[in-house]
């Protein structure tokens, strides 16, 4: 099989996954044109005001509002709170905590996440609420997960077996997906390693 084969091969392979596990927030679409390939990923994304979210999401979005008050944020003033609710219905929240070596800071998403997972092995995470707090207010635009956070809420929905809905808050909307797969289209998974 030539490089060219192999690569339409595996972007067709992950295609199937995504419909076999039934991920509709992720539509992926393969073009060949000549010796090129285009990949077209399209990500489903629904918007909310705060008062059309459910009372769960509400209060759930609340709690990650509340939590960016724990935040220690001394070098950026960007505090981040987070809150997961467990498929028990506890809510577990977490901040970001900043150190003078940035490298040695962690997110509050994986702080909640983490927190959730040692203490709670046995029950999963099935929601996601993060908001951001600067300049004396919440963000109006929501606030997406950085990119090592969206992997380790992938390695949450791997460890559990089903998706983590997320929800991002932001003053004048809510974004709300099904899956970090719809944040993280193309993921590196421990299945990738045995492709």
């Amino acid at each position: 099989m030539n490089k060219k084969t192999y690569i339409c091969a595996l972007l067709t392979k992950r295609k199937q996954s995504y419909e076999r596990e039934r991920a509709p927030s992720v539509l992926a679409k393969v073009a060949i044109t000549g010796n090129m390939y285009k990949v077209k990923i399209i990500s489903k994304v629904r918007i909310y005001d705060y008062e059309e979210l459910s009372e769960a999401d509400r209060e759930l979005i609340d709690k990650a509002k509340e939590a960016t008050q724990t935040s220690y944020a001394p070098f950026s003033k960007f505090c981040v709170g987070a809150a997961a609710r467990l498929s028990d219905g506890r809510i577990v929240t977490g901040s970001n905590q900043e150190n003078a070596a940035f490298p040695s800071s962690l997110c509050a998403e994986r702080t909640a996440l983490f927190y959730a997972n040692a203490r709670y092995p046995e029950k999963s995470v099935e929601e996601l609420a993060i908001a951001a707090y600067a300049h004396g207010a919440f963000l109006k635009a929501p606030i997406p997960p950085c990119g090592a956070c969206r992997q380790v809420i992938l390695g949450v929905e791997e460890r559990y077996g089903h998706p983590v809905r997320i929800l991002l808050f932001g003053e004048e909307g809510t974004y709300v997906v099904d899956s970090v797969k719809a944040l993280l289209p193309l993921q590196f998974t421990g299945e990738t390693m045995n492709e």
